[in-house]
């Protein structure tokens, strides 16, 4: 009783705690800044995109205070902020600014500085204003945003994308720069607290040569009636960067400031999406009723009365090959190790998905969700190794140091291989995005420190553990295979399988590749999480059929067919990207060619090793349940 008594004083004490904190603190995200009057807000810069919402130029980002951009930076030198490990990785370079705001203090033309632009940076700049970049901001944590009409039945309605743009094009020798930068914040008076907050920031930028100082529009009373600035790429030009502030009261709450930026630009094609996916899966889960139902049931009932039937003949379909169906592969070291990681990374996408979906990953938490991938990678580095060593043992495999330090180290040094590969070529193009050797000297603690051990000790667990029993014992002498139907041959049966889980995705596949490449926020993980669920559902079951179409054409070598069925669905991800980037993107610099098809190279590897594992893992748990359902003689 007491026992029972102390358990519950400390669920007591814990709900106490998360009341307490739930009153302390918005969850999930940050909690938020109080302001008040003439208070000092911060404008932190942030690095240069390439952003269109027509067309992409370019995929490198570049420094604030690159010295090839060359623009204003605070008296007392620039001081970096403190960013998490997935928002560096994801290029982030976050650094304070010289632009002096206070809370509720107005600005009507105020200079920055005076800046000398040579020719060499005039030449540079130039080429980033055709190649459509955008500064990027952030002002309490909140990305300044660049107000635009919206486009078809949304044309009353403005639509805000991250980032303003660094010039414009006119379709002249030079493009105009941007120099001037009216800075909108919109506010909420917390009355409760007697405090203000920001929940909103846009920019309106504009090109004057000779702005006039503490004046409206800084002497512009048109939008036409002063020259711009254009940088000549012959010769040194003097810029003046200036910029106004005004504030603006508003009912928008705190809680609510994103969501100008996560507007879905038409939500019905989500809906398409998801019911396109649905019906993909409704026709695969007929067909696999149908064989289980229908065609399996009976082949069972059939094969379970040969003891009572005298005249039962000889054996025929899938149970012919009850003697080789189990028989080891060829290579089971690398199949164990493949299917070892591809269960670590299904793990990992399947919690940060879920995670996502229930809020917890929010926006204003820059880089968190690489961050949280990354984690969990890590730690279900324990699964990697536990799958590998009881596949690996099955399948009667003795070198079982080989399988720890393959699983430890195989597909882990592809991908990063291919990462520091692309690193490379992001330092030649001296761009923010290349990652800093403190930052990968730290993914490589985490891997030798973390994820290793852990695998290690996956494996120990694994090979512990007895071996995994299967219903029928394999022949000594393997059967011969007859010849085979075409489309049941090894690469058509595997991209005829594998263009069904694509068919599920592909869709919300093209609203992922647009949060990637043209910098937009990703926050429809609802329906990611349906899709990822639908996803799961059609790689187990077209696998499931076509190992059944196999099995009945006495073909016993699933193992590694059932692996590549469902990850085939990489390699039209991959062919996809291909049309994606012929389609969409007007990309022409060696350099974001190499750096677009190497991450796109990466991202479907570590779909195929996903999506592989579900289906090695739903057809051997379907193989199990039919040959131990049958009686062997």
């Amino acid at each position: 009783m007491t026992r029972r008594w102390i358990a519950y004083m400390r669920v007591a004490a814990l709900a106490l705690v998360a009341a307490t904190l739930s009153d302390a603190f918005y969850l999930p995200g940050v909690a938020p800044t109080e302001y008040h009057d003439n208070d000092h807000v911060p404008l932190m810069v942030n690095a240069l995109t390439p952003g269109s919402d027509s067309e992409l130029k370019s995929v490198i980002p570049y420094d604030y205070y690159s010295p090839m951009l060359n623009f204003c930076q605070p008296s007392d030198g620039i001081q970096a902020q403190a960013e998490s490990l997935g928002s560096i990785l994801f290029g982030d370079r976050i650094w304070d600014s010289a632009f002096e705001i206070h809370m509720l203090e107005p600005k009507l033309c105020d200079k920055l500085c005076d800046i000398d632009v040579t020719a060499e940076q005039a030449t540079f700049i130039n080429n980033r204003i055709r190649e459509n970049y955008v500064i990027n901001w952030l002002i309490d944590g909140l990305p300044v945003g660049y107000a635009r009409p919206g486009i078809g039945k949304d044309q009353d309605q403005k639509l805000y994308s991250i980032g303003f743009p660094l010039g414009v094009e006119e379709g002249k020798e030079s493009p105009k720069l941007n120099n001037h930068y009216d800075i909108s914040i919109e506010y909420h008076n917390n009355r409760q607290k007697n405090s203000l907050r920001v929940v909103g920031v846009t920019v309106e930028p504009s090109s004057i040569e000779v702005p006039e100082l503490k004046k409206p529009g800084c002497g512009a009373n048109g939008a036409e009636q002063l020259q711009g600035v254009y940088l000549s790429e012959k010769k040194t030009t003097k810029v003046t960067y200036t910029y106004a502030v005004t504030w603006t009261e508003v009912e928008t709450a705190w809680a609510t400031r994103w969501d100008k930026y996560l507007l879905v630009g038409e939500p019905r094609i989500h809906w398409f999406s998801l019911v396109n996916s649905v019906i993909i899966v409704l026709f695969l889960t007929g067909m696999v009723a149908m064989v289980l139902l229908r065609a399996l049931h009976k082949d069972i009932s059939r094969y379970n009365q040969q003891e009572a039937q005298d005249d039962f003949q000889e054996d025929f379909g899938w149970k012919l090959v009850h003697g080789d169906v189990f028989r080891a592969p060829a290579y089971p070291m690398l199949l164990s190790i493949i299917v070892g990681n591809g269960s670590q990374m299904f793990l990992m996408a399947s919690v940060t998905i879920l995670f996502a979906a229930l809020g917890f990953l929010s926006p204003s938490n820059r880089g968190s969700l690489a961050t949280v991938m990354i984690v969990f990678y890590m730690f279900f580095g324990i699964v990697a190794g536990f799958v590998s060593a009881r596949l690996y043992k099955m399948f009667g495999g003795e070198a079982w140091k080989r399988n720890v330090i393959g699983t430890a180290f195989l597909y882990p040094s592809i991908i990063f291989g291919g990462f520091i590969a692309l690193n490379f070529f992001l330092v030649g193009a001296k761009s923010s995005g290349a990652v800093p050797f403190g930052t990968m000297l730290g993914l490589v603690a985490l891997w030798f420190l973390v994820s290793t051990p852990l695998s290690v000790i996956g494996s120990y667990l694994g090979f512990q553990r007895g071996k995994i029993e299967t219903p029928v014992r394999a022949n000594q002498i393997p059967r011969q295979i007859p010849d085979q139907v075409f489309y049941l041959r090894p690469i058509p049966a595997m991209m005829i399988g594998g263009i069904l889980p694509f068919g599920a995705i592909f869709i919300e596949l093209y609203f992922i590749l647009n949060s990637i490449w043209f910098h937009k926020i990703y926050y429809v993980f609802g329906f990611l999480f349906l899709v990822f669920g639908i996803l799961i559902l059609t790689c187990a079951e077209v696998t499931i059929l076509m190992c059944y179409f196999h099995l009945c054409a006495e073909d016993y070598h699933w193992w590694w067919r059932a692996f590549f069925t469902s990850g085939a669905s990489a390699i039209y991800i991959f062919l996809y990207s291909i049309m994606y980037y012929f389609t969409t993107l007007q990309i022409k610099s060696f350099t974001s060619v190499v750096l677009y098809f190497g991450w796109t190279a990466i991202m479907s590897l570590m779909f195929f090793v996903l999506s592989g594992a579900i289906g090695f893992f739903s057809t051997f748990l379907f193989v199990r349940k039919i040959y131990g359902s049958i009686k062997i003689d």
